[in-house]
């Protein structure tokens, strides 16, 4: 999300990139406060039930991303330095106002779902809304002053943790909201987690070993042909 504001205002014009990306966060706002609001009422036993099973497949899908792209990609790449049309005209460019307003509101929109499900599954909507401005100021402000480093964050390891930690909370709070009892409470927490990264890392092993017995076999089989056709 900061990426995208970073190149739009680098590229374009800051002016456009900012309010675009004031216009998305608005957006998201209103969002978390009517889930928030909606939430409630709802009985916290049902509410971490609900919450539980929004962040399994969100958590799962990123951690099948992130395990899919490490086995490919490797583990050091980075977010990569956005493309941006630099066509820039005269008067204010809503060119630069849409890319940065659909960046923000669309990448941010599973940021506002997790805000709410953290919030709501422990009562403190206020808290999680207010952690998640925390971040997307400082690391605002980080990419604005150094988008370079911001560019080589290792994406593909982020996405593929982060997805251990949704799955892992989403794991704890459905199990909770079904009567679940947890050995050590809440310290599940921590051996969920290792066990969810422990299996991702076992995976990501093993489809870059498929990947690899993959390319030597193309490579193997076109050898044949290579050699015939040489005839």
């Amino acid at each position: 999300m900061i990426a995208i504001v970073v190149a739009v205002g680098l590229t374009r014009s800051w002016r456009a990139a900012l309010l675009g990306a004031a216009g998305g966060l608005v957006v998201l706002a209103v969002v978390i406060g009517a889930l928030g609001i909606a939430l409630q009422g709802v009985p916290l036993e049902t509410l971490r039930l609900v919450v539980g099973a929004l962040l399994l497949p969100l958590g799962s899908q990123w951690l099948r991303k992130g395990i899919l792209r490490v086995s490919r990609d490797g583990w050091s790449t980075g977010f990569g330095e956005t493309a941006v049309d630099e066509d820039v005209g005269e008067g204010f460019d809503w060119t630069g106002f849409v890319l940065s307003f659909k960046g923000v509101s669309l990448e941010g929109l599973e940021v506002a779902v997790i805000v709410v499900a953290f919030g709501g599954a422990s009562r403190a909507i206020g808290s999680a809304a207010l952690g998640a401005a925390a971040s997307v100021l400082l690391i605002g402000a980080l990419g604005i002053a150094t988008y370079r480093i911001v560019a080589r964050i290792p994406r593909r390891a982020l996405q593929l943790f982060v997805g251990a930690m949704l799955s892992t909370f989403g794991t704890f709070w459905a199990g909770e909201g079904l009567g679940v009892a947890w050995p050590a409470g809440d310290l599940s927490l921590l051996w969920l987690g290792a066990l969810y990264v422990a299996v991702a890392l076992v995976l990501v092993r093993a489809v870059t070993a498929w990947r690899r017995t993959g390319a030597a076999k193309a490579v193997s089989a076109g050898r044949p042909s290579m050699v015939g056709g040489s005839r």
